[in-house]
């Protein structure tokens, strides 16, 4: 007997599982991608010959043409960029969702003298809607074209579906756990715009994997051209070696992108090293207490708001804009640092507080709900909604920590992964916690029992340690009722009475505040943003207005 035989038929076997299940993940891919290319393309393309013939133009190129379509798009390629006539309405993006190739397929400049980069310089190429791939045709419906509601947010969930699961996967695979609520997703939002093509989607989820066919699918699929627009305009890219890259297999191709990438780190980093410019350094500790922030300026949202109404939560995010909630109105305010571009978000519920989950989504506690939602503030819309297993309380507070969001229960903090919308971790509590932050890794709470033994329990603040999984406190010189983290890891407490405290990293020690501003506070909410190194302040006063501090830092 061949004592070998046993372990190479267990590590054969292991083998062809391995094979099997990169196969399967590539099948998936497969029919993803094909979905992509055979239905949803020419659903948006057929989509948008609609829209634009609805409104009179005879041509695609004529509806490129009219002057408020070309204002949007020119906005979506630029950033501080200003027109020629419709200043009032000129907008400085967060991001910049048009790339260079697409706005070069759409427009041309127009030669001879003037101001150069505005957009009545530009006249639309003589495009169809056959011309524009998913990519460039859905942000023109999306943007342009005047949908309802429910097609306008299917149009946005298969664009950023495409991005997700496509656009940006160089291992050309899909997984089982993902592919199954992706399809279902896939197969809602594109029967929104069109219920005749359930059979079609049915055939393609029936086909065997064809490997050249596949090969063909992903080159057409990676975003290649937002790829190399990502790459440092130092490296000589050829119009030749660009086509050469479009055309590449897929081994080829991501080899090629890896190979512009590392050339990219290398110089570089080169050049910040000769030139000393490296940003990363350590960020030296606050000495507890010392002025950090000076008063800049007031936002007055009385107008907006009401005198009578109550703001319950607020957080800046990345770019700088400011979301807030308004329970009592039953909506969220976003506005600037300086008060301008107000909008709001009508919420079905009593927004209590909310949180950034990336530049450019908030999750949402709803009152007294069991429901946690889910918001795109740059479109002013509603993505989706999250079941939380018992009721969220009014000051319940929501976070997120690695991310992953986490909301209160009956003395519990729930971790929830708001893609699945699963609770992954519950940490039992010594309190009922509420007015959540996370900072790090660590998980603050206040305690917001109903009724306290002793008075002293109140002055502590919790914390949660989300990688040893340790609860620790601290005692303050009364009860905290909201916080926010600094750019060195160090907190700002505000505490019933009025005082803000202000707390080293680890946790041990804290003390007062005497900035100017930041003394003897009302009922106040916080928020510091690191990158925009500002603090926002809201505070009760005695008129009732709705005033906001903006404080930066010195």
């Amino acid at each position: 007997m061949n004592f070998c035989q046993p372990l190479y038929n267990h590590l054969f076997k292991g083998k062809q599982k391995r094979k099997m299940d990169k196969e399967d993940k590539r099948r998936r891919y497969f029919v993803v991608g094909s979905v992509y290319l055979e239905v949803v393309t020419p659903l948006f393309q057929q989509k948008l010959e609609e829209k634009y013939k609805g409104l009179n133009f005879r041509c695609l190129k004529d509806f490129l043409d009219n002057e408020a379509v070309i204002h949007i798009l020119f906005h979506l390629r630029n950033r501080n960029a200003w027109c020629c006539i419709d200043k009032a309405n000129c907008t400085n993006q967060r991001a910049l969702p048009l790339n260079h190739h697409q706005w070069k397929q759409l427009y041309a400049e127009n030669p001879g003298p003037g101001i150069h980069n505005r957009f009545c310089k530009y006249t639309a190429n003589s495009v169809k809607p056959e011309d524009l791939d998913l990519s460039l045709c859905g942000l023109i419906l999306y943007n342009c074209c005047n949908l309802g509601q429910l097609d306008r947010e299917a149009v946005h969930i298969l664009r950023r579906n495409k991005n997700d699961y496509l656009s940006h996967n160089t291992t050309c695979g899909i997984t089982s756990d993902e592919y199954d609520p992706l399809m279902d997703e896939l197969k809602t939002n594109i029967l929104q715009l069109d219920h005749t093509k359930e059979d079609e989607l049915v055939k393609i989820q029936r086909r065997p994997l064809d490997d050249s066919l596949c090969n063909k699918y992903t080159t057409i699929l990676l975003d290649i051209h937002e790829i190399l627009e990502k790459i440092d305009t130092k490296i000589d890219l050829s119009t030749n070696q660009i086509l050469d890259t479009v055309n590449m297999n897929t081994a080829r191709l991501t080899a090629k992108i890896e190979e512009l990438m590392q050339r990219v780190v290398c110089q570089n980093y080169r050049g910040k090293f000769d030139k000393q410019e490296i940003k990363d350094q350590l960020i030296q500790p606050y000495e507890l207490g010392q002025p950090i922030f000076t008063l800049h300026h007031e936002i007055n949202l009385t107008s907006v708001v009401g005198n009578d109404s109550v703001v319950t939560d607020i957080v800046m995010m990345d770019d700088g804009k400011l979301v807030m909630c308004l329970p009592l109105q039953r909506r969220l305010l976003i506005c600037n640092t300086d008060g301008s571009q107000v909008n709001s978000i009508d919420v079905q519920g009593r927004p209590g507080s909310v949180t950034a989950v990336n530049n450019y989504t908030v999750a949402v506690t709803l009152c007294y709900s069991d429901q946690i939602d889910m918001y795109d503030i740059h479109n002013t819309l509603k993505l989706k909604s999250i079941a939380v297993p018992g009721w969220l309380w009014w000051y319940s507070g929501i976070t997120t920590i690695k991310n992953k969001l986490v909301v209160c229960g009956d003395n519990r903090l729930q971790i929830i992964d708001h893609q699945t919308g699963e609770v992954v971790q519950r940490v039992q509590t010594d309190c009922g916690p509420g007015r959540l932050h996370a900072s790090g890794d660590r998980i603050f709470y206040c305690d917001c029992s109903a009724n306290h033994k002793f008075n002293h329990i109140n002055k502590k603040l919790h914390w949660y340690s989300y990688t040893d999984d340790r609860h620790q406190t601290l005692t303050l010189p009364s009860p905290p009722k909201s916080m926010t983290t600094l750019q060195d890891g160090s907190l700002y407490v505000w505490c019933a009475g009025g005082s803000i405290q202000h707390m080293s990293s680890d946790g041990k020690q804290f003390k007062s505040v005497s900035t100017k501003g930041l003394q003897n506070l009302e009922y106040t909410l916080m928020s510091y943003n690191l990158k925009q190194r500002k603090l926002i302040i809201k505070h009760e006063r005695e008129d009732n207005r709705c005033i906001f501090n903006v404080f930066y830092e010195e």
